[in-house]
């Protein structure tokens, strides 16, 4: 076999192949063994018909098309391989000469990874994020929501007010009619906390149970999501919340701590620590964006149209439709039009292709591995954030076929951890961040985790769709 490479652009090339005739018998002898399997010929016992009379019945053309189906694969792999181009995609396969029994001809159009050239030093990357800062109010809000959570409820009979929970049963009519799915009874609702429909807190404050009422108000989800709807809502219970006291009996009720100053003093340092780790991750991201900025990265047209694709395909039929919306609902509850939708998708997909563009090439220089134990860790993350148990998100993992894709994206936070060593990282006061400060946890592990999260939630959708455009 031959083979030439012409470079059409700094993404796609052209492979012209030839294939002495002979290259093909073990092709030929497989479409042959298949039509034998598939025809039958009187006179003759089915898998045992003559090449000539396959040829006289089904024709030979009809031969040759299977044996080349059969063989193309193999013969554009070796081409690839020859060329030493690395493809994203399929490619478009043009068969350019066929001569029986002397020879065939083809080409192969497919994109591929451009070259880049990376800094051989990162050490002129410098980034600004937010200054780790606890304060009061921090701690108060963080106190306050452990009381929420610590708050007792007592039934009332008297009107609900502010910070009641009611028991209510709704009901949603649009244009008069009942909705299939508008109807819900004994749900519960804490007045004022604006977890449910917009309007609700105005029409069950001052109602007492049994107490009815109707607002109008838009759907956030549902068959009618984005829509006007009279809502009819009927009270069935009351209940005042009580919150405990703060003093060193809640602290004690609440924690393993002795006092209330314990417990905030325990606070201080978990608020600090999760902001730590937050100033880790936006640091991280913001050396990403400045690497990716000061390379030339040129995009491969089809494998963006095909991650557009991929993005808009999972964002209609997975994350909208968990949550009752269609893309027209989706666009009203973001208050943006198609075209700019379609804009914003187009951008974030480029980010993402450039993104994991820079960071292979990065981890292919700096020969970055992944161990068993890191690839473990990350796989317990994404399974903590997809809400799946570790066991569950291993085996859709497995099943998938995404194990290399984890494997990637450890690597590439990997590499973006080398490039944030370097970099120069200073607070919003100017002092210079170290990050190999954050307390109980592995320095390195801690940076490398927090980098391929970002590289993950930068990156295209590799984890969520078996399209070539996820698998670049």
């Amino acid at each position: 076999m031959k083979s030439a490479v012409e470079t059409l652009n700094p993404t796609r090339v052209r492979l012209t192949v030839e294939v002495p005739f002979e290259e093909l018998k073990d092709s030929l002898d497989a479409a042959y063994k298949k039509i034998n399997q598939q025809i039958a010929v009187p006179g003759f016992r089915k898998g045992k018909i003559p090449a000539r009379v396959i040829d006289q019945r089904v024709g030979r053309g009809a031969v040759l098309e299977e044996a080349i189906n059969d063989a193309l694969p193999k013969f554009y792999t070796e081409a690839v391989n020859e060329a030493g181009v690395n493809p994203l995609g399929q490619p478009d396969v043009d068969i350019t000469d066929l001569k029986d029994g002397e020879l065939l001809s083809f080409t192969a159009e497919v994109d591929v990874r451009p070259s880049l050239e990376l800094p051989e030093d990162f050490s002129n990357i410098a980034v600004e994020v937010d200054a780790v800062e606890v304060t009061d109010e921090d701690v108060a809000q963080s106190i306050e929501q452990l009381r929420e959570r610590f708050a007792s409820t007592t039934p009332v009979e008297r009107a609900a007010a502010e910070g009641d929970v009611v028991t209510v049963d709704l009901e949603a009519k649009v244009d008069g009619e009942v909705l299939e799915d508008g109807v819900a009874e004994g749900v519960s609702y804490t007045i004022g906390s604006g977890e449910l429909l917009d309007g609700i807190d105005a029409a069950v404050t001052g109602l007492e149970a049994g107490g009815e009422a109707v607002f109008t108000s838009e759907l956030k989800g549902g068959t009618a999501a984005g829509k006007e709807a009279e809502i009819g809502v009927k009270v069935t219970a009351v209940a005042e919340r009580t919150l405990p006291e703060l003093d060193d009996d809640f602290a004690q009720l609440a924690s393993e701590f002795d006092t209330l100053d314990e417990l905030k003093a325990d606070s201080v340092k978990r608020l600090e620590q999760m902001k730590k780790y937050d100033q880790a991750t936006a640091a991280q991201e913001k050396v990403l964006e400045a690497l990716v900025e000061m390379i030339e990265i040129p995009v491969p047209e089809k494998l963006l149209e095909d991650e557009v694709n991929t993005r808009k395909h999972n964002l209609e039929h997975h994350q909208l439709s968990r949550m009752g919306l269609d893309i027209e609902g989706y666009l009203k509850v973001q208050e943006k039009t198609a075209e700019e939708f379609d804009a914003e998708l187009r951008e974030q997909a480029v980010k993402g292709i450039k993104t994991q563009f820079v960071l292979d090439e990065l981890v292919a220089r700096e020969k970055v591995n992944v161990g068993q134990d890191e690839l473990t860790e990350h796989l317990l993350r994404r399974a903590a954030s997809s809400g799946m148990s570790p066991d569950q998100f291993a085996q859709a993992v497995v099943e998938g076929g995404q194990v290399p894709v984890l494997v990637g994206e450890v690597a590439r936070g990997k590499a973006l951890a080398l490039v944030v060593e370097s970099a120069t990282v200073k607070d919003s006061n100017g002092e210079v961040v170290d990050l190999d400060e954050l307390d109980g946890e592995d320095e390195t592990e801690t940076v490398e985790a927090s980098a391929a999260d970002a590289t993950e939630a930068a990156g295209t959708d590799a984890a969520d769709t078996d399209g070539d455009a996820g698998k670049a």
